[in-house]
């Protein structure tokens, strides 16, 4: 029950999202079906809508996984953070972890392992699944939502993604290395994306926890 709780907050967030995703799937001329089984299949808010995109625009089935791995890249970090874990499992639950293993799902479990001390597979499984459950019945309302109400994406529901984001980081800034990793990161975007820098966002990311990381060891240095 604990993992429901923790996750719902960043689990209703994203509503707006997923009612997006699915209203976008029928605008891109997904049948029903295919824009159901996409959420249950894929799961993969950004890149579910990163893919629709390009389908829209007539895109191939290369720039599709091509952009997937660029924008689910940040999931081998979340992976390598649980990687001592996930290896003493059966392959069955580490095929269930991973499949469930999203933002929201990686912040509320590393969360819960630095309060208890370890990590809680049933607890991480069960915050997946809450979310895979709300994100799919999200998506299915913005099918519906999608074929009876024009013009839905024109609501402004994609600020529901900087929110979540927002949500997840802004209670880990527990550290002066932290805090200048986030800024780091924040105004870089911003730059890379007032100058069109392809792929600006990633760049942004990746110069925010070298930094984070090299303040964070010089501060250990200090210490000892």
């Amino acid at each position: 029950m604990a993992a429901v709780l923790d996750t719902l907050p960043l689990a209703i967030a994203v509503i707006p999202w997923g009612i997006l995703c699915g209203s976008l799937g029928i605008k891109m001329g997904l049948s029903l079906l295919e824009s159901q089984l996409m959420s249950l299949l894929v799961f993969a808010g950004a890149a579910q809508l990163s893919a629709l995109s390009i389908i829209g625009v007539g895109g191939g089935l290369s720039s599709i996984l091509g952009s997937t791995a660029v924008v689910s890249s940040r999931h081998l970090l979340y992976s390598a953070t649980f990687r001592g874990e996930a290896l003493k499992l059966p392959l069955y639950k580490r095929i269930a972890f991973a499949f469930l293993l999203t933002d929201e799902m990686f912040a509320v479990a590393e969360n819960k392992k630095r309060t208890l001390g370890y990590f809680s597979f049933e607890y991480a499984l069960i915050s997946g699944f809450t979310f895979y459950l709300i994100w799919n019945l999200s998506t299915f309302t913005g099918i519906i939502a999608g074929k009876s109400i024009p013009n839905l994406e024109a609501l402004g529901l994609e600020f529901a993604i900087a929110a979540t984001f927002i949500a997840m980081v802004v209670p880990n800034i527990k550290s002066r290395a932290t805090l200048i990793a986030v800024l780091v990161s924040a105004v870089s975007s911003v730059i890379f994306h007032i100058y069109a820098v392809s792929n600006g966002l990633l760049f942004s990311g990746l110069m925010g926890m070298c930094i984070g990381y090299l303040l964070e060891n010089k501060a250990e240095e200090e210490e000892v």
